[in-house]
């Protein structure tokens, strides 16, 4: 009876998957490649007209993971620990009127929200809160920074606990450059200042700013600032809050409308996408691609071009992929492993706007692919709230490549304990367990011995996923 109960179990897993799998180029109505849809939460669900930003947030008591997706109307919270069976959990309204734009980063366990709303200023919300929440609410922020009205967008470095508000007021002493809050004590943000370029454009549309760790030695530890400027990109050090120091700035070709963009993890390399040329100029997307190995001398590295004519959005960077939210055209994923012999390529999509690839502003707004779960959170304009996951890496079947025969996992079933033993040659570096529908239920990375672990279970019965140094997935069975 109870073999008969598994097979059922997995069966209708197996068919719940199924019916948004990537198959011959489409899930359900989608187009994709390598991608399949995992779930969905739609417009009306969240009781608005039109979703913008996204970003994410993973509880660091619990390991679930929650979506947050800016809407016209507010910020809606969505608990994606179980990616096939999301909830959603409320909204933040908006803190004065609609806006269709909307951005969001989370810092500490709280949420920054601006919005090109007038006198919007930045919402905070403690994410904490969300723990507690079984149905859906209508929450109040944590607090309000009012010390500037509208911005188009957050920026913020965790290293160093400073939010960047970009796109703000293009009136004052910073002309639309970026201003900085310390919200190191994040219900109680403080402004400290802000950066005024040095070159042929002070407005910062949009801006990544890091703890630089890159190739080159006269920046290491410095908080530096890559600025897009509508028109240019500025590299700034605004390690002294009071000082903001230009470093450099690089133009391109056929510049239109220098938009947003990511340095690749060794910050080598920098992504930008031109929000404008393909509609104005006419080729299809493209993503410009500077090498700054010397941030006194950026240099321009190579065009990338896409394989639609849509217009390129907000893209991110995790290991050696680029996600990038392509509008009419989906969540685009290249391949940059590649990126010094300037050779990068498309391996996947998700089309979250099925109905062209014109250049037209519809479709994907924001990708957030930072979970280490791998599941990503697309924002789509019309169709709300699409989660995704790269096909074949959810799985209730063994994926082994191990080759060394003592490697051991048991008792399998289990009940309260798990002993994995790598015998005598494998060396454990991460254990992870998932269940069924995606959510982390640990990783442990430090182990008493290398070789051997023994990992407590308090778990409902069930079925799970053990992958071991990011290789071998075993399935576990817990009685």
């Amino acid at each position: 009876m109870k073999k008969l109960f598994l097979s059922i179990v997995i069966l209708s897993v197996l068919q719940l998957n199924s019916q948004t799998l990537c198959e011959n180029g489409t899930a359900g109505s989608f187009p994709c490649n390598d991608y399949d849809l995992m779930s969905r939460v739609s417009l009306a669900t969240m009781n608005a007209s039109m979703a913008n930003d996204s970003w994410g947030w993973t509880d660091p008591s619990t390991g679930k993971e929650y979506a947050i997706v800016g809407l016209n109307n507010g910020t809606a919270f969505i608990d994606i620990s179980e990616a096939l069976n999301p909830v959603y959990l409320g909204k933040l309204p908006t803190a004065t009127t609609n806006s269709s734009w909307r951005d969001i980063k989370v810092y500490e366990d709280h949420a920054f929200i601006v919005s090109e709303a007038r006198g919007h200023g930045m919402q905070v919300f403690d994410l904490t809160r969300l723990r507690a929440v079984n149905s859906p609410q209508t929450f109040t922020a944590d607090a309000r920074y009012t010390g500037f009205g509208n911005a188009h967008n957050i920026v913020i470095n965790e290293d160093s606990g400073f939010a960047f508000a970009v796109g703000a007021q293009r009136g004052g002493p910073y002309a639309g450059g970026p201003l900085f809050v310390d919200i190191r004590d994040p219900k109680n943000p403080i402004g400290a200042g802000g950066f005024l370029s040095d070159g042929g454009d002070p407005y910062t549309h949009d801006a990544q700013v890091i703890t630089y760790s890159g190739p080159d030695a006269d920046y290491r530890g410095k908080e530096i600032l890559i600025g897009s400027n509508q028109l240019e990109i500025v590299i700034a050090d605004i390690s002294d809050k009071d000082n903001p120091v230009t470093i450099s700035t690089i133009g391109y070709s056929d510049v239109e409308y220098t938009h947003q963009g990511w340095f690749t993890e060794d910050q080598r390399y920098f992504l930008l996408g031109d929000e404008l040329d393909e509609q104005k100029i006419g080729f299809d997307t493209r993503t410009v691609i500077f090498d700054f190995e010397d941030l006194d001398n950026p240099k321009f590295h190579m065009n990338y071009t896409g394989p639609t004519p849509s217009i390129d959005h907000n893209g991110y960077i995790k290991g050696n992929k680029f996600y990038l939210a392509n509008y009419r055209a989906g969540m685009r994923v290249i391949d940059i492993s590649d990126i010094a012999n300037k050779n990068i390529s498309e391996i996947g999509f998700f089309d979250s706007f099925s109905g062209s690839n014109s250049a037209s502003f519809d479709g994907a707004w924001n990708v957030y692919p930072f979970f280490d779960s791998g599941n990503i959170v697309i924002s789509d304009i019309q169709s709300g709230f699409l989660l995704v996951r790269q096909s074949n890496t959810l799985s209730v079947d063994d994926i082994d490549i191990t080759t060394n025969s003592d490697f051991a996992m048991y008792p399998n079933p289990a009940q309260s304990n798990l002993v994995i033993d790598g015998g005598n040659s494998f060396q454990l570096k991460k254990v992870e367990i998932y269940s069924i529908l995606g959510e982390k239920m640990v990783e442990i990375e430090n182990f008493d011995t290398p070789n051997n672990t023994s990992i407590n279970l308090n778990y409902a019965s069930g079925i799970y996923m053990v992958r071991v140094n990011n290789a071998t997935t075993k399935k576990l069975v817990v009685k």
